[in-house]
This record gives C-alpha cells, sequence and structure tokens, in this order.
C-alpha cells in the first residue's frame, strides 16, 4: 500500500449511476465491507445518460472507484486513466470469473490485453412483458408489430439505445461489425433492419425518443396498457415485487432472424479503480471483494443488485426472488454480442445513435439511415 496509511484509516470514494440497482447494492456492500476490513467508501451517482457518454477520465480524477460501462475500453486504455485489474495476486479470483462468465461479461473489459474492470453487474437487451396483460412473451420481431399497431409497445430510442436497437436487430440475423476501413454495416441489411424498426417505430408513442430504459420501463410498469418492450436493457429491480405498481416479466429477446435470441447487445457494468487514486491496493482488494462469487449471491442480490458473476445467475434462490429474470434471460445474454470498443467508438455510438433518432422520427428512407451511420463510422474512426 503507498505511504504507511493504514487500512483502517482509508477513505474510498465512488462513482456509480443513478438507479437503485446501481446504487443500493453498492452502499449496502460497502457498509458490510467497512466492518469487516475498516475501509470506508461513500458513493456518488449520475445519471444513465452520463453513465453511457462521460468521459471516465475526468472521473478518474475524482473518484477511487468508478463503475463503468465497457464500450470504454479502448479510450481508457490510450489515456492511461484505469489501474489495470490484472494484479498479482489475484490470478484465482480471475479464473474463478472467467470460467463462470455469464456470456463475455468478464472478456467485454479485456483490451490490448490488460483488466480494466471487473464485471460487476451483467445485462443485455431483453424483452420486457407485463404477464398481466400478455398470456405469453412475443417470440419474432412481427408478434410485436402488431402488439404496436394496437398501442401496446414502448421502446427506449434516446441515444444511445436507437442504435444499440439496430445492432441487435442486424446481429440477429448474423451481423457482425465490420474492421478498420470498412463501413459499419453492410448497406442491404443495415436497409432491411432500419427497415423493421421503422415498422415498429411508426405506431410507437414519439416521447419514446425521449426514454431510456429507466423511463420506459417505468412507463411500463405504471401504465395500465403498455404490455411489451421489446428491446431494453434488463433491469431486475423491476422484477422484485413493490418496486413499481405493476410487477415486470423478462424473457430472451423476440427474434428477427431463425436462429434463436442471438446478436443482443451486451452491456453491464464494470468496476473500475482509478489510476490516479493514492489507494489503489485498496480500492482493488474491495473490487475483487465486491465482485466475487459469494458477495454477488448473497449480499449484493440480497440489495437489489443484479450481479456480474455467473454463480449467482445459476443461483436459485436469487433467480426465484427475481420472479425468473435470470433463467428466463440467460439464453439472450449468452448469445449476446460486443460492441467496438477501439478508440473513437464512443464518439461514434452517440452520433450515430441521434442520426438514427433523428431519421426514424423524420420517417427518412432506410436506406439514406444507413448511409449516415456508415458515413459518421468513417468520419470517427481513430487513425
Amino acid at each position: 500500500m503507498k505511504g504507511t496509511t493504514t487500512m483502517t484509516s482509508i477513505r474510498l470514494r465512488g462513482m456509480t449511476w443513478d438507479h437503485p440497482r446501481g446504487y443500493d447494492p453498492l452502499v449496502a456492500c460497502s457498509a458490510l465491507y467497512k466492518e469487516q476490513e475498516g475501509v470506508e467508501i461513500s458513493w456518488e451517482k449520475r445519471s444513465l445518460q452520463d453513465f453511457e457518454s462521460f468521459p471516465v477520465e475526468e472521473l478518474a480524477r475524482q473518484y477511487d472507484l468508478i463503475v463503468i460501462d465497457h464500450p470504454h475500453a479502448g479510450q481508457v486504455a490510450r489515456e492511461g486513466c484505469l489501474y489495470p485489474l490484472d494484479q498479482p495476486g489475484f490470478s484465482a479470483q480471475r479464473r474463478s470469473m472467467l470460467a463462470s462468465s455469464v456470456g463475455l461479461s468478464y472478456q467485454s473489459y479485456v483490451f490490448g490485453g490488460r483488466l480494466w474492470a471487473l464485471p460487476l453487474d451483467a445485462a443485455t437487451q431483453v424483452q420486457a412483458w407485463r404477464p398481466d396483460l400478455l398470456g405469453s412473451a412475443p417470440e419474432t420481431w412481427e408478434e410485436v408489430i402488431s402488439l404496436a399497431r394496437a398501442g401496446k409497445v414502448v421502446l427506449p430510442l434516446r441515444a444511445p439505445h436507437s442504435l444499440m436497437c439496430m445492432m441487435t436487430l442486424a446481429a440477429n440475423l448474423g451481423w457482425q461489425a465490420g474492421g478498420r476501413g470498412e463501413d459499419f454495416m453492410p448497406h442491404a441489411l443495415g436497409e432491411l433492419v432500419v427497415g423493421r424498426l421503422a415498422a415498429l417505430v411508426s405506431h410507437l408513442d414519439e416521447r419514446c425518443f425521449s426514454f431510456d430504459p429507466i423511463a420506459a420501463l417505468d412507463m411500463m410498469a405504471e401504465s395500465e396498457d403498455i404490455a411489451c418492450c421489446p428491446l431494453v436493457y434488463g433491469y431486475v429491480s423491476y422484477a422484485h415485487p413493490g418496486f413499481r405498481p405493476h410487477r415486470l416479466a423478462f424473457a430472451d429477446i423476440p427474434c428477427l432472424g431463425s436462429s434463436g435470441p442471438l446478436g443482443s447487445v451486451l452491456g453491464g457494468t464494470g468496476m473500475a479503480v482509478s489510476a490516479r487514486s493514492r489507494h489503489c491496493e485498496a480500492a482493488l482488494g474491495f473490487a475483487y471483494w465486491i465482485t466475487s462469487a459469494e458477495v454477488q449471491r448473497g449480499p449484493y442480490a440480497a440489495a437489489g443488485g443484479q450481479p456480474g458473476h455467473g454463480a449467482a445467475w445459476l443461483d436459485a434462490a436469487v433467480d426465484e426472488a427475481a420472479n425468473g429474470f435470470y433463467s428466463q434471460t440467460r439464453a439472450t445474454l449468452e448469445g449476446a454480442m460486443l460492441r467496438p470498443r477501439h478508440d473513437g467508438y464512443m464518439d461514434f455510438q452517440d452520433k450515430a445513435a441521434r442520426c438514427i433518432a433523428e431519421g426514424l422520427l423524420d420517417k427518412a428512407l432506410p436506406g439514406r439511415i444507413v448511409e449516415n451511420v456508415n458515413r459518421i463510422a468513417h468520419e470517427t474512426r481513430s487513425p
């Protein structure tokens, strides 16, 4: 440990995101950690929009622990603002996490040969639905469009989620992001996907363009007629009784292709340590502790967290408390795809998502929207 500071006098600052799922389990587990190790951790929170776009480098100047999104990996690797977590002494824990990774959750934080965060929370785009309004969750995109015609569908389309929807539908048809120098998405495929997205959007409330997943799920859980949100990052909070007026169920994504629920765009969060922290070793110890199987399936899940460790996803008690959230969406998470993570991707993600949303709102031709997305990809790609 740097200097002569003792563990019992260490105080760490952490930054997470503003939702009970992102904040409450960190506060609860930090209180337990203080009892066990004497390290005090105070948590602050930022909006989901900031979480998805705010520069990690700026946060690293102020906080010891930072909850991050994996598409920042290329940028933080270049900036050197995070402390690599593949440090000696934790090899056994890393092997356990990798072996138990839910889909690519662990691998999503590996970039440039280093590990930049530990899987704290595992998520991907799944489907939310209301069992009191539907007999079962729709299984195809055409079924979702039929529900939308009846005014029963909501979809978050605020940046970056319009792009996430486009990517998930394309990946469900077998698409993988192109390499350097290529278009982001083949024109014919992109035109097909945007066309099917537009067919759904034409029946939705225009407020969807201002909705992030939290807003969409809140609307669904508080309304009397919204029965389905076909593509939304899973939030276990809404599967717990009493969280909102109506309890939601979650299921695999409805398919556009014929290969099952494959290709959903991976989300989730990772626990990172600032390279500028005066207490890197203490922060590192907490990061490994809170992402361990025992804590994730125990106090973390009990406090409303959505675990990143596979052992918690397979825990029957954890699943039962969440109304089958984990068992009913695991196939989608196991088949989820990684977003590009190169330096410059975050700029592309924001601009492309806004372009798609504006195009859909203006009822632009799908082919024109795809052309603009590919143009933005070339303009934002790092040399």
